[in-house]
């Protein structure tokens, strides 16, 4: 069994151990790594178009419990890739996010779409008090940014009057690069957390958690070649003069990467 706090302590060590060196980070040309370009979230045209009619195993956890409508709140919303798409049925949305540029991409999607919606601009569980309960919580890519877990999860709960539903891959997003780290700074990149772990942090709650497991073609849509080496060498904290290693290190398959990926849904506990 477990210890209480064991999990969530593991999460938060684990995480702490993706931090770039500090001599890395003064010797990169570009000053932050971690930042993606919006159009990478966006709900596109496009991507309604090739997206929007595939009911991925997390979509179909939040339609369960909209049943012929409901509200939803999309926390880490990005672009609205994760929430978007559930309206119709879903009535409203409420988008949170500490972008305001993400943000801003969210809301003209939403208005393209004819979605109601809301914006919040800030972190959670933060600016949980501005935000009303809605009757699905959705919050997809955002677990391996919290390295205080619980809480977060604590607020997810909160706000669901139906159902939370948690979408992660099964490895650290940032893994991709791992080689291509080892390659170009001979610096050897963490293996953990995965999903696994926050399973392990949410059972340890004492959440009665369900979960699947799935496998899914990411299309990089609107971005060329060019534009994924540019990314990923931001992100490995070098210049345009490595652009040529990067290339080779990304492979083939970059631009249609396989992911793994764990759907974890539970009951909300909003009034």
């Amino acid at each position: 069994m477990i210890d209480q706090g064991r999990a969530a302590r593991h999460w938060a060590d684990a995480l702490a151990a993706w931090a770039i060196p500090q001599e890395i980070l003064d010797a990169a040309p570009e000053r932050q790594p971690w930042r993606f370009s919006p159009e990478v979230f966006a709900w596109t045209p496009e991507r309604a178009a090739t997206e929007g009619p595939v009911v991925t195993p997390s979509r179909r956890r939040a339609l369960e419990a909209l049943g012929e409508g409901g509200t939803v709140l999309d926390v880490g919303a990005g672009g609205g890739r994760a929430s978007l798409p559930l309206s119709p049925p879903a009535t409203r949305v409420t988008a949170v996010d500490s972008s305001a540029e993400l943000l801003e991409v969210f809301a003209e999607a939403a208005d393209r779409e004819g979605v109601d919606h809301r914006i919040v601009l800030g972190a959670r569980p933060e600016v949980a008090p501005e935000v009303a309960p809605a009757d699905v919580v959705v919050c997809h890519n955002v677990a391996y940014n919290i390295p205080d877990l619980p809480p977060f999860v604590r607020a997810l709960s909160d706000h669901a009057r139906r159902r939370v539903v948690l979408e992660v891959t099964v490895h650290h997003p940032a893994s991709n690069l791992n080689e291509a780290w080892r390659a170009l700074h001979g610096l050897e990149r963490p293996t953990s957390p995965t999903a696994d772990d926050a399973i392990a942090v949410l059972e340890e709650m004492g959440l009665e958690i369900r979960w699947e497991a799935s496998e899914r073609v990411v299309h990089a849509a609107g971005r060329d070649r060019a534009d994924m080496v540019a990314h990923a060498r931001q992100r490995l904290c070098v210049g345009p003069e490595r652009d040529a290693e990067i290339e080779e290190l990304l492979g083939a398959d970059a631009g249609r990467p396989l992911r793994r990926i764990v759907t974890i849904w539970w009951d909300g506990t909003a009034g």
